[in-house]
């Protein structure tokens, strides 16, 4: 029988949702006699050791993953369960996406100790988040709320809220979900308010390219609209060659048929895909948004990130030293 070695950052989060993901194979396995035992391995990564600063200090790439793959890549694992907005937009060679499961809600949401809207939140209210995305979109609506960071796993961002005087923390729907905390969400941001992150309520499931037992295992798992719309978020973000020093965004959804208008015969068998993104400033003063709507989910990410270059998230990003990239690859925060 064969011992499958799963990696996993060791938060709580994080080992809540291996554990549901692995809980889900062990049955896929049974049911196609596939012989195996999984046994979870924790990984301590850099963006897990530096709790002091905030990410858009700690500055790079892949801070929550780095650690993983290379784990994945010497043999020391056999697969990963990555939150999909941390995984970088470039992939390990060698390593491949053997599943990409249903998501979890993608909207941001509030934890407040008063009022339950971001508009009935008191003048000058201390809001903590450590992601410059939320930030900018919440001084945005609300120029004279307090935005201060707060770093740390879930329940440690929770006990803050209780004890550092924080009228609100901001953090992902889907956290919250897969821990069984849903009953401390105050209030939803929607995307209209706030975009999510890239991959936002996603996972990501990661194993060896030339496993091709384990990816025939993984890709029972594959839940293909998700897949779609992390694609279309994920060729967005790639183009702009964004990290966590600018506030970036992005949130697709598939259309019903009618929703797309009309469409060639060709063309009916590809979902539609509604696609939309946000570039701006981290304090709020400077925001391009749009949407764009079509079939071909690198194609989409591609021409929503080249209408806010254009519009002014270029001359942004130039302004923090990031240059977005000339590629056609396709395809992070609690």
């Amino acid at each position: 029988m064969r011992t499958i070695k799963v990696g996993t950052r060791q938060s709580a989060l994080a080992l809540t949702q291996t554990g549901q993901v692995v809980d889900r194979l062990q049955q896929l396995a049974a049911e196609t006699g596939f012989e195996c035992r999984f046994e979870i391995v924790k990984i301590v990564t850099k963006g897990d050791r530096i709790l002091d600063v905030t990410l858009s200090k700690v500055g790079g790439k892949g801070l929550f993953v780095k650690e993983i793959e290379q784990a994945l890549l010497s043999g020391e694992i056999d697969m990963a369960v990555h939150s999909m907005k941390d995984v970088p937009s470039e992939r390990q060679p060698g390593l491949v996406l053997g599943a990409v499961p249903k998501r979890e809600d993608p909207r941001d949401v509030l934890i407040t100790n008063g009022p339950k809207e971001l508009d009935a939140l008191p003048q000058g209210a201390r809001v903590g988040t450590s992601s410059l995305r939320r930030q900018a979109q919440l001084l945005a609506n609300r120029p004279d709320l307090r935005v201060e960071p707060v770093r740390g796993n879930i329940d440690s961002r929770l006990r803050k809220l209780e004890g550092e005087g924080f009228d609100a923390i901001v953090l992902a729907a889907a956290g919250l979900a897969r821990m069984g905390w849903g009953d401390r969400i105050s209030g939803y941001l929607p995307p209209e308010l706030c975009i999510p992150a890239v991959g936002q309520g996603a996972l990501g499931i990661e194993c060896r390219a030339d496993d091709a037992g384990l990816r025939g295992l993984l890709a029972q798992l594959q839940h293909e609209p998700t897949a779609l719309a992390v694609r279309a978020e994920r060729a967005f973000l790639a183009r702009l060659n964004g990290g966590c020093q600018v506030p970036i965004g992005a949130h697709a959804v598939l259309l019903e048929p009618d929703a797309a208008g009309s469409a060639s015969p060709a063309a009916e068998a590809a979902p539609a895909i509604r696609l939309v993104g946000m570039v701006g400033r981290p304090d709020g003063s400077e925001l391009y948004r749009s949407s764009v709507s079509g079939t071909d989910p690198e194609r989409l990410g591609r021409e929503l990130a080249e209408e806010l270059l254009a519009r002014g998230g270029g001359r942004i990003l130039a302004e923090y030293g990031l240059a977005a990239e000339e590629s056609e690859t396709s395809p992070e925060e609690v």
